[in-house]
């Protein structure tokens, strides 16, 4: 009997793999999001969105391959999670009181605020009182959870919940006059008015909420562990502000007019000009270019600056010359020359310097020089930040207008507010077109105002 309790003592059983070991072993973390553009969608370049470039950096970084699994649902989706089916929840939607009982969370990586919106031209609504219609909102999203909790102190508020339409397809029924209300984060909203400047503002509906991963409540804490620590890690290198750049930092402003405006152009005007952007383009996206040559001469062939650049993409007389451009004044060569021109610039920002980033420094150096340029990247280094991320160095651009810092640079004094304001406008514009050359019906001509 002895060597028989000696064997059982020396059997003790090997403790069954933790949540990420698990993941780990089976080399595929699965993450659940909703459908959206602030989320996951399929692009022209394949996946694309907020939420799944986090979730593929994470996947990576885990050793593992990332399977997305994008939800119509919000029900569903929780649902999953609640059942094991998937390993954490991404969609990019604030954090409720429900979900932090119910949920562990990661790190809050954003804030969103709701805000409720109406028609542009319609009466404005103040506050609960001034609605003479009820609120429609996405079924089982954090906006449901807020009219739950408003409707206990305004037993008034008429509002119901779908689940046949997602948020996109709300505020398009808002700008066209369909619904007279909804609700919406301002990520969200901030995306959606690139292409219907027709939704207004009415009034906040609350303050500021987290955004976070959520896990289940029954698993171990070492998913979470890698999660916090990933973000960490995004924080510090100054990736997730250059990737929160990417989505959200050039439409935190809006203006109506100006979007009005380009969104009536890209249908009166730029059908003439399309099959020339799409020739010239060569490596870079025709719908870019179309943007730039916006923002240079709101698509005007016979266009001319005070500062002597001439044409649809406002090239100077030197520039022209070296690209042996006959005149700046024919629409097909100045586009030509200015798409050269651009792909020029972008092959000469350092190797090192990432996409899109190194995109955004050509269009700088577009309009201020590749010269002033690095002006701009050396000041951010000097100043702590990282020279090859575009959300560092626009933040220096405006610093080569003032004497004491442009007095220490190679090429000197330069607007460079006018640049960082130009590369923004171009990222608006090129949204706006990307949104209307994937609904080619949308290039209509608009009735007049």
């Amino acid at each position: 009997m002895l060597p028989l309790i000696i064997l059982q003592i020396g059997c003790n059983p090997t403790p069954p793999p933790n949540k990420l070991q698990q993941i780990k072993q089976d080399g595929i973390l699965k993450v659940g999001t909703i459908y959206g553009r602030t989320t996951f969608y399929h692009g022209s370049t394949g996946p694309q969105g907020f939420e799944y470039e986090l979730a593929e950096r994470f996947a990576k970084q885990l050793g593992v391959q990332l399977q997305l699994l994008p939800f119509y649902s919000y029900h569903a989706l929780m649902q999953d999670l609640d059942q094991g089916r998937i390993d954490l929840v991404a969609a990019g939607d604030a954090l409720s009181a429900s979900n932090k009982d119910v949920y562990k969370l990661g790190p809050v990586y954003q804030q969103v605020a709701h805000k409720l919106v109406f028609q542009q031209g319609q009466p404005r609504p103040r506050r609960i009182d001034d609605l003479t219609a009820p609120l429609l909102v996405v079924k089982g999203s954090s906006t449901e959870q807020l009219m739950q909790q408003l409707q206990q102190h305004n037993p008034d508020l008429k509002w119901q919940s779908t689940d046949n339409k997602d948020i996109w397809e709300l505020l398009s029924d808002v700008a066209q006059g369909t619904l007279a209300y909804t609700v919406v984060d301002t990520n969200t909203l901030s995306v959606q008015r690139r292409q219907f400047p027709q939704l207004s503002i009415g009034f906040g509906l609350d303050e500021p909420k987290g955004i976070a991963w959520l896990l289940n409540a029954e698993e171990d804490d070492s998913l979470r562990s890698a999660i916090i620590q990933y973000f960490g890690h995004l924080h510090q290198g100054g990736v997730f502000k250059s990737l929160e750049d990417k989505y959200f930092g050039h439409i935190r402003q809006f203006n109506y007019v100006d979007t009005r405006a380009f969104i009536q152009a890209a249908k009166n005007q730029l059908p003439t000009y399309i099959d020339m952007f799409r020739r010239h383009a060569k490596d870079i996206d025709w719908r870019l270019l179309a943007a730039m040559s916006y923002q240079e001469s709101h698509w005007q062939p016979d266009a001319v600056s005070y500062t002597g650049v001439q044409g649809m993409m406002m090239l100077t007389r030197d520039t022209a010359s070296d690209l042996n451009i006959a005149s700046r004044l024919d629409p097909q060569s100045s586009i030509d020359g200015g798409a050269r021109y651009v792909t020029s610039l972008i092959r000469r920002i350092p190797a090192r310097v990432g996409h899109p980033d190194r995109l955004w420094m050509a269009l700088a150096a577009y309009n201020i020089g590749l010269g002033h340029l690095n002006d701009a990247r050396d000041l951010t280094e000097q100043q702590g930040g990282n020279p090859d991320l575009w959300v560092d160095v626009k933040r220096r651009l405006p610093l080569l207008e003032q004497k004491q810092f442009y007095k220490t640079t190679t090429y000197g004094f330069a607007r460079g507010r006018e640049g960082k304001k130009y590369v923004e406008n171009i990222r608006r514009y090129y949204d706006t077109l990307i949104y209307l050359d994937n609904n080619t019906e949308l290039l209509q001509p608009l009735p007049e105002a």
